[in-house]
This record gives C-alpha cells, structure tokens and sequence, in this order.
C-alpha cells in the first residue's frame, strides 16, 4: 500500500471530484473537493462537495434528496484529482433534471444538442424542498 496525500495547493485549495456511477462508468457530474469535504466525504459515505459560488460546504443531495453513496474513492497519478465512483440515489444528479450533468453534446458548429430525456422535473423537485423547509 502507498500512502498518498491529495494536493489541494495545486488549485488553490480544491481540487476536482469527477463522480462517476459504480455500475455502468457513466460520468454524471464534476464537483470540486477541499480537504474539509473531503474528510466529511469519506466519513459520512454520502458526496459532500465545496461550492464555490456559495463558498461553503454542501452535500450532494440537501436540497433534492438525490444523494450519492461512495462507492469507491480514487485518486490520479499527480494526486491532485478525484474520482468518486457513487450509487446515485435518486432520478437524476443534475439539477436542470437530467440522470447525468452532460446531457448536451456539442457538435463541431458549437452547438450544444440535448441528447438525453430529462429523469425529473427540477422545478417540482426543488420547489418542493423550498416549500418543507418554510413549514
């Protein structure tokens, strides 16, 4: 075994988490990781990430009960990257509604064409949540 520790001076504090499900390899999302969600991550089994536009810690899953279960945490060659390999819980990971956040291909033109069916509707799912919590 080798030990190894996750350089996250690289990029200035963070480092990107591409999550990919355990089963069939499909990627379905990019976050990016601190050391802080990463600890909380790996204790808890559940994706915590480091939002950037909010500057704080959130869990994958807190606002739309789609949550991801580590599976397996690996880590690349220059240790300044992650793969999360995850059991997605939930219809779908993105929250425009998709199973997946590469939902578009872009095509040689510069177009982004949807390729996949939406799996929720995101302003049910979220509009409930918004509503729980003013209760």
């Amino acid at each position: 075994m080798e030990s190894v520790s996750i350089d996250f001076d690289k990029a200035g504090g963070l480092v990107p988490a591409i999550i990919q499900d355990h089963r069939s390899g499909e990627v379905l999302m990019l976050g990016f990781m601190n050391s802080a969600s990463l600890a909380e991550t790996q204790s808890s089994g559940e994706v915590v990430f480091f939002s950037r536009s909010r500057n704080k810690l959130w869990k994958k899953g807190e606002s739309s009960g789609h949550v991801l279960k580590v599976r397996e945490l690996r880590v690349d060659c220059d240790a300044d990257a992650l793969l999360v390999r995850v059991e997605a819980i939930g219809p779908g990971v993105c929250h425009q509604g998709y199973r997946g956040c590469f939902f578009r291909k872009l095509e040689s033109d510069g177009v982004a064409k949807i390729i996949e069916e939406r799996t929720f509707a995101p302003e049910t799912v979220y509009s409930r949540q918004k509503q729980e919590k003013k209760a």
